[in-house]
């Protein structure tokens, strides 16, 4: 069976390229003359950490989505419109990672934090959805599939992505009373999805 997704695979891979790219945007060096010595830059980089934080929570999601994109269109083998409305739908989001990252990095310290945190775990929520949604379309139709495919490794990776869900929810509601729970949150769920997607793809080969 011929694959029918290299065109929407190479799309994607760039824009999640782009995606990551823009997120060191929000590093900055200090002006040359607001440092006269090195003790000067340390302060400067010390002052500077929700930037730092936000760059690297930021670029591993990026990171894991791309990770799991990948591994879901290698079961993916036909495409259709609604597949790639659908596809778009998660790259816009992947796009726009890099403003609420940018508000994380300027505002986390700061009295707004949780109001940045809920923005920042929301577009997740939201990512998530686009990942359900994705996966709904293509397993629906077992046609548009890897030939051979089983319902359980189908099931297995619908429930993978399902079951992250209210924990993001959880995470967004966190983020407006404790923001450094709902961060935490979030990162324990990007390690679970880390870790958990190699044993998905263990027992697709199995």
């Amino acid at each position: 069976m011929e694959k029918e997704t290299v065109r929407i695979e190479g799309f994607s891979d760039a824009v999640f390229a782009i995606a990551v790219t823009l997120l060191v945007l929000d590093l900055h060096v200090p002006e040359k003359d607001t440092i006269k010595n090195g003790s000067d830059i340390l302060v400067y980089i010390k002052n500077q950490w929700p930037a730092f934080l936000a760059f690297i929570l930021s670029f591993f999601s990026i990171f894991i989505m791309w990770v799991n994109h990948h591994k879901i269109f290698k079961q993916i083998y036909s495409r259709n419109s609604a597949i790639m409305f659908a596809n778009g739908l998660i790259l816009f989001l992947v796009s726009a990672v890099s403003y609420p990252t940018a508000l994380l990095a300027r505002y986390f310290d700061g009295e707004a934090s949780s109001v940045v945190v809920a923005l920042y775990t929301g577009i997740f929520v939201f990512i998530n959805l686009a990942y359900n949604l994705l996966w709904f379309l293509a397993s629906r139709d077992k046609k548009l599939l890897r030939p051979g495919i089983t319902d359980l490794a189908i099931r297995k990776i619908h429930n993978n992505y399902l079951y992250g869900l209210p924990i993001y929810v959880i995470a967004l509601i966190f983020s407006f009373w404790i923001p450094v729970v709902s961060l935490m949150i979030i990162l324990g769920l990007w390690i679970f999805w880390a870790l958990s997607s190699g044993k998905i793809e263990i027992n697709m080969k199995e």
